[in-house]
Parts: structure tokens; C-alpha cells; sequence
């Protein structure tokens, strides 16, 4: 407790510092415990024209079941909440019945773009898909999206299902 109660002191200390330099004159004040820091200078640098990118590993000899597996896990941890959600749905209800083709369209599209946000906009129709991804995936995922049926998507569907 005793540890707190000095952590909050110090803390105040520094909060009011500069309020305490400013209302006296006096300067035996002692310097603030980040001291250090105030002159230091940052050093900010151009971003690079082209910055390359790694490309995702094929898989041509994966098992279509195993692939299956890994893209029903890659759809639910995307990173980002509103993919997690379309994707892990939209993975629930139609992987399971994709070709080896469809299979291999849906691992190029959720691994080749190097982007989530652009899987989202291009689902949700806020910018034109590019042709490369613009397959019967996509139309059937831009389908999901719309969600005609009105289905409630606020997590994730079990995996058991």
C-alpha cells in the first residue's frame, strides 16, 4: 500500500510540475524522473516507394480436407472483428460444400490479398473488386454480405457445427 501511495505522488508530482515552476520562482525544484527525454530529437524517415511484400506459400499437394481445415481457421482469425465475422460465417455456410476449384479460389482470395481492409471494401461494395479477385467467390461472399436473410451475425459460429 505504501508502494501506491508513493507510485501516486510521484505521478502527481510530475502532473503538476510544470504548474509548480510557473507559480514560484524557485528552480531547486528536481527534474522531472524523464528528464532525458525532453530534448531529445525524433528522427522521422520518408517511407520507401516500394516496400515488398512476402507471398503467401501454396500449397499444391495439401489434402483438400486439410485445406478445408486451414481456411475454415484462417477465416475466423483475420485480425480484424468485421472480417472475422464475415468470413468465419461465410466459411460456416459454404465451405464445406466448395469444389477443390471454389477451395482454391477462397485460399487465394483471403491469402493472396495482402490487405483485409480491401477484402471488406470489395465485399461490402464500398470500392470495384479487382479482376483477379472478382470470381464466383466473391459474388458469393458480396451475397453473404447482403445477408437477405437477416440473419443476426454477432460471433462467431461454433466449430462443432
Amino acid at each position: 500500500m505504501f508502494r501506491q501511495l508513493r507510485m501516486t505522488m510521484d505521478i502527481s508530482g510530475w502532473i503538476f510540475l510544470p504548474w509548480r515552476r510557473s507559480a514560484s520562482n524557485l528552480k531547486d525544484f528536481p527534474p522531472p524522473p524523464l528528464s532525458s527525454t525532453f530534448g531529445d530529437v525524433i528522427v522521422d524517415y520518408e517511407d520507401p516507394d516500394y516496400l515488398p511484400l512476402p507471398e503467401y506459400p501454396m500449397r499444391p499437394n495439401e489434402p483438400l480436407d486439410i485445406r478445408k481445415q486451414r481456411l475454415l481457421y484462417q477465416s475466423r482469425k483475420r485480425g480484424m472483428l468485421e472480417n472475422d465475422l464475415l468470413l468465419s460465417t461465410f466459411a460456416a455456410k459454404h465451405l464445406q460444400n466448395f469444389s477443390a476449384e471454389q477451395t482454391a479460389l477462397y485460399d487465394q482470395l483471403i491469402n493472396g490479398v495482402t490487405n483485409d481492409w480491401d477484402i471488406y471494401y470489395w465485399a461490402t461494395d464500398v470500392k470495384p473488386t479487382p479482376k483477379e479477385y472478382d470470381t464466383e467467390i466473391m459474388g458469393l461472399l458480396k451475397e453473404h454480405v447482403k445477408n437477405a436473410e437477416r440473419v443476426t451475425r454477432l460471433r462467431q459460429p461454433d466449430l462443432n457445427t
